[in-house]
C-alpha cells in the first residue's frame, strides 16, 4: 500500500547500504531528485541497475556511492562519455566497480522476468556479439520445444526501484504517461518502490483506463517533487534541459570542478530546488 512521504522520509526508509537499485525511466522521468536525495544520505556499496545510465549514474558513481553497475550502454546523450564511470573504472577513483554489460534486449527482458517472479529472461539475443565472451551472465540454453539456440540471464530483482511519474491519486495509483521505458516493470520487479511525482490529484475518474497506471498496492512510497525528472523532461510537464547535458560534460571532466559542483547543487540543497530549475514551475 502506498504510503505518501516527503523524499527524505523515503529514501531513509527504503534504500540500504549495500542494497541492489534500480533508478529508472527511459530518456524522459528519469529520477533525478531521488537520486540526489541517495547521495545526500550518503548511502554505499550500492549495485546500481539502469538500462541506460546517463548522468544521474555519473554523479551517483563519482560520489562513490555504487560498488556495481548492470547497465547496456553508458553515456550522456547525445554528448559523449560518462567520465565520472570512466574514472572509476580506469583509476579507481573515487573507488573501482564492477561492471556488468548487457544489451539493450537483455535489460528489458530481464526486467520483464523479474516482474514476473521469474529466475531469468529467456530471449533471442547475443548470436555473434562479443558481450557473452566478457559477461559469464549471459548463457545459451537451447529450446525444449523447437531445438532453437536462446540466450538467458538473471532476472533483475531489486531490493528498490526508483522511477519519476506525472501523476498520482490520493490513493496512490500513479500515472505514467510518454515514454514509457521499464519503469512499470522495475516497480513490480522490486521488493520495495518509490514513486516521484509532479503532481497529486483527487482521481483519475477522468481518464482513460488504458493509460499506463500503477495501482497503489505495487508501490511502497509515494513523493510530490515537482520537476524532479530535470534535466531530463516529463511528458506534458517540461521540456528536456540541453544545456544541463552539454555543461555535465564540462563539469565531469575534472575532479575538483565535479566535487564543487555536487556541493553546491546537490549537497547544499533539497528537492525544492528543481522547481526552481524548471520553467513553469
Amino acid at each position: 500500500m502506498a504510503k505518501f512521504q516527503s523524499l527524505k522520509e523515503a529514501v531513509a526508509e527504503n534504500l540500504r547500504d549495500g542494497d541492489t537499485v534500480a533508478f529508472e525511466g527511459f530518456t524522459h522521468l528519469i529520477p533525478h531528485a531521488a537520486a540526489h536525495e541517495a547521495i545526500r544520505q550518503g548511502r554505499k556499496d550500492l549495485t546500481l541497475i539502469r538500462m541506460t545510465p546517463d548522468i544521474i549514474y555519473d554523479q551517483m558513481i563519482g560520489m562513490g556511492l555504487a560498488k556495481k553497475v548492470i547497465f547496456s550502454y553508458a553515456g550522456n546523450p547525445g554528448v559523449g562519455l560518462l567520465r565520472r564511470m570512466r574514472d572509476a573504472i580506469e583509476n579507481s577513483w573515487p573507488r573501482s566497480i564492477e561492471t556488468v554489460e548487457h544489451s539493450h534486449a537483455a535489460m528489458a527482458n530481464a526486467y520483464e522476468a523479474g516482474a514476473a517472479g521469474l529466475p531469468c529472461a529467456v530471449f533471442r539475443g547475443y548470436r555473434g556479439a562479443g558481450l557473452k565472451d566478457v559477461n559469464p551472465a549471459i548463457k545459451s540454453i537451447t529450446c525444449p520445444f523447437t531445438g532453437e539456440e536462446l540466450a538467458a540471464v538473471p532476472a533483475h530483482r531489486p531490493d528498490v526501484a526508483f522511477v519519476h511519474a506525472q501523476k498520482a491519486n490520493r490513493r496512490g495509483d500513479v500515472l505514467v504517461e510518454g515514454i514509457i521505458g521499464v519503469q512499470k516493470e522495475a516497480v513490480l520487479a522490486a521488493k520495495r518502490s518509490v514513486v516521484t511525482v509532479e503532481e497529486i490529484v483527487e482521481d483519475f475518474d477522468d481518464l482513460h483506463p488504458n493509460l499506463c497506471i500503477l495501482p497503489h498496492w505495487t508501490v511502497t512510497s509515494i513523493v510530490h517533487v515537482p520537476g524532479g525528472a530535470h534535466p531530463s523532461y516529463t511528458h506534458g510537464y517540461y521540456d528536456r534541459d540541453n544545456a544541463a547535458y552539454l555543461e555535465w560534460d564540462k563539469i565531469s571532466a575534472d575532479r575538483d570542478l565535479f566535487t564543487a559542483w555536487m556541493k553546491e547543487n546537490v549537497l547544499e540543497v533539497g528537492p525544492e530546488a528543481f522547481a526552481g530549475r524548471v520553467k513553469g514551475l
